[in-house]
């Protein structure tokens, strides 16, 4: 990064689920660094499965130097798996991070001795390393509530956690940031838009040339503009995307013909439409669209007298999420007792702002050429809305 700012994550090419949940088919990189000057300074350390890795790129960077402390700006394991090795590898190094933070640490190590090793700061605190500086952000609930960021001013590097970060290995990225950053940020952080928008009006008060996550590319000055203006839309929860998002959990096909058809209406009256099959796409994908779009649609079966489980998922996720702002359309399909609308119509009610557009259309089986009014009608009360 810099003579003096050094990158020593690592990369994990062979995990499949982040978080044993969210697929990550480019892996994913574990962000580390160290600031080298009169005092050296680790900042955060990786996951237990890449800590033979990181152990060298770390000693690599040192060349023989020892570290006075080490910067825990957050404990999620992937982030803080090599404290206790750090505090036992160097005798004097002190653990800098926010009170929760320590009070953290022996949940996930039974026998670490913090006596004497650590100092706690809190908002606005500066540790003096030389000629750098940094200085010390609460940002409590992005996402966990002991979180901090740090700021180097001789630089100008945000160091910012989990902020900013995407999936994938940095080798691996996609070209355009904001594709596996959004999944990120609405997956991850979604939840809380609040804390992160309260995070993002203190960093308007800093001169920042470089954002430096915990995960994903670093943001050099070209691209910061561009990343700051979607979190500000992700984070405030408005939509980024014009357009519909057209969800559809379909068992036999006759409901993917029905989404299929009502997206077909809304294409022909220029409309963009984002149309996914939730039985085939992992639900982490349908989750960033679902927020991406203003507007949406969701088109499900019923199923033991409620609603086809995949479509219960999306909407789950999406309740737990905290998505809001948003103007819905709603489908429903079954044979003899159509049972989705109304799941569908309670899920989506207990959320924020949350407008349903009527009519909700109700499908017998397989669509009629009097289903395709109906859809004719929603889709304009849609556009309309």
């Amino acid at each position: 990064m810099s003579s003096d700012i050094i990158y020593i994550g690592v990369n994990d090419y062979d995990l499949h689920l982040f978080e044993s949940q969210y697929p990550v088919p480019c892996g994913m990189a574990y962000n580390s660094y160290l600031i080298k000057d009169e005092k050296i300074a680790i900042i955060d350390t990786v996951d237990a499965r890449k800590s033979d890795e990181w152990k060298q790129n770390l000693s690599n960077a040192l060349n023989g130097q020892t570290p006075d402390y080490l910067i825990v700006q957050h404990m999620e394991p992937d982030h803080s798996a090599l404290i206790q090795w750090v505090i036992e590898k160097y005798d004097n190094i002190k653990i800098v991070a926010t009170q929760k933070a320590i009070q953290m640490m022996p949940q996930f190590f039974e026998n670490i001795n913090l006596t004497n090793r650590t100092q706690t700061v809190k908002e606005g605190d500066k540790l003096h390393l030389g000629r750098h500086q940094l200085q010390f952000i609460v940002a409590p609930m992005v996402h966990w509530p002991e979180v901090m960021v740090s700021y180097e001013s001789t630089e100008k590097v945000l160091f910012s956690a989990d902020a900013f970060g995407s999936f994938g290995t940095l080798d691996q990225q996609e070209d355009d940031w904001a594709c596996e950053a959004r999944r990120y940020y609405f997956n991850i952080c979604g939840k809380y838009g609040t804390p992160v928008q309260n995070l993002l009006k203190k960093a308007s008060a800093l001169d920042i040339q470089t954002i430096c996550s915990l995960h994903g590319p670093i943001l050099e000055k070209e691209s910061l503009t561009h990343a700051l203006s979607l979190y500000n839309i992700w984070s405030s929860y408005k939509a980024e995307k014009d357009g519909v998002f057209v969800g559809y959990a379909s068992i036999h096909g006759g409901t993917k013909a029905v989404a299929e058809e009502v997206a077909e209406i809304l294409r022909k009256k220029s409309v963009k439409v984002c149309l996914m099959d939730l039985t085939q796409e992992e639900v982490s994908f349908a989750v960033e669209d679902a927020f991406a779009y203003g507007k949406a649609i969701f088109a499900a079966c019923s199923y033991d007298a409620g609603l086809f489980p995949p479509m219960y998922n999306l909407l789950h996720h999406l309740q737990t999420k905290a998505w809001q702002n948003k103007k819905v359309g709603i489908i429903e399909n079954g044979s003899w007792a159509p049972s989705a609308g109304k799941v569908m119509k309670e899920m989506l009610e207990s959320m924020k702002n949350v407008e349903i557009i009527e009519p909700i259309v109700t499908i017998t089986s397989r669509m009629k050429t009097a289903d395709k009014a109906q859809l004719e009608v929603l889709a304009q009360a849609l556009i309309d809305a």
